[in-house]
């Protein structure tokens, strides 16, 4: 298992962008992009390797990729000696695709076995009643959100063989407390005060909104703790709605200006299980980190705890965003608190 260091000097390096900004601005090209990026730079050694390093899993199967997009897991599963390769993507990305496999095949020596299928998992019907392997880059940020775990299961329930596998398989999410006061008062208090106006509603919403960033290792104050794991041979829907206690304990004395969530995944199926992590003492991902802010600091004592509840649930109006309660109580040497704060991933 190889877990690299996160580069500091990217630290901050998009701080500003909640989820909901970053992905409504950007592109269905340059979303493909980061995503292949994250799977080629930062993910090569544990998401290709799940693939190459596993060819005795994947020779002579039939693979589906749930969310192909560009197609590349595709190619590996291909290249990797599959008998058939289906992808399936509902976007327009996969008319590329068609173009880019097509290209591969006449160039490259790419097995000719990919079949690309447009439309949603829940609608199509593939020209295989069961499939025998199925990849899927499935998580979103904080995991879950847009995260196309539940198409997997639709997938998986409908077309997966007895005894059939799933890459990657298994998922825990962590929490941790984080010190950011410095760009929490040049992000959040600034509402306060533009240019001599009160702005303080937009200041409420701003603290609603998580913010989806790299955060830098040495701002991490407390230990992290799993606050959900989950299977996804056997989890359910139902899985996706929960409810976590947690207990937070200080590393040293400082002060805690927000909770910091991120998973990591695991092919726990390869000849060598795999970790694909996301924290923020590891390589910097597509998926970063997800920064729930705190109205008020905790200042806190080495040693000290902080417990609470976080309870995450799809939004009944779009289920691909997340609604997010986190529940803190404190009771320290410098700072009392117990106060609940509501979150929307959108």
């Amino acid at each position: 298992m190889e877990l690299l260091p996160s580069p500091l000097a990217l630290a901050r390096a998009s701080r500003g962008c909640s989820a909901s900004s970053e992905r409504a601005s950007e592109p269905r090209h340059a979303h493909a992009r980061a995503v292949l990026l994250s799977v080629l730079r930062c993910c090569r050694r544990r998401r290709c390797r799940s693939i190459y390093d596993n060819k005795h899993l994947f020779k002579d199967k039939v693979v589906l990729d749930v969310g192909c997009g560009t197609g590349i897991l595709c190619m590996f599963a291909a290249k990797a000696g599959a008998k058939q390769v289906i992808g399936v993507d509902c976007s327009d990305i996969i008319e590329q695709s068609r173009i880019i496999v097509a290209q591969n095949v006449a160039e490259t020596g790419l097995p000719d076995v990919i079949t690309l299928v447009k439309g949603k998992m829940e609608d199509v019907v593939l020209p295989v009643e069961q499939v025998d392997i199925i990849v899927s880059e499935w998580m979103g940020y904080f995991l879950f959100y847009e995260s196309m775990l539940d198409t997997v299961l639709v997938a998986r329930d409908k077309y997966l063989a007895p005894g059939g596998l799933i890459f990657p398989d298994k998922a825990t999410l962590y929490l941790s407390a984080i010190e950011d006061g410095d760009y929490k008062a040049e992000k959040m208090d600034w509402w306060d005060d533009v240019y001599g106006f009160k702005m303080s509603a937009l200041k409420e919403l701003a603290y609603v909104e998580p913010i989806v960033d790299c955060v830098d290792p040495r701002q991490v104050v407390t230990d992290a703790v799993p606050i959900l794991t989950i299977d996804v041979q056997t989890c359910t829907v139902a899985d996706l709605d929960f409810t976590a206690a947690f207990e937070l304990t200080a590393g040293y004395n400082d002060h805690v200006h927000a909770f910091l969530g991120y998973f990591d995944t695991v092919f726990s199926h390869s000849h060598k299980p795999l970790v694909l992590p996301t924290g923020p003492e590891h390589t910097n991902t597509h998926w970063k980190q997800t920064v729930f802010y705190l109205r008020d600091p905790i200042t806190c004592v080495e040693g000290e705890k902080i417990s609470g509840v976080l309870k995450c649930s799809p939004n009944k109006d779009n289920h691909r965003d997340l609604d997010i309660d986190i529940s803190c109580k404190f009771d320290g040497q410098h700072t009392k608190m117990d106060v609940t704060h509501e979150y929307k991933l959108r």
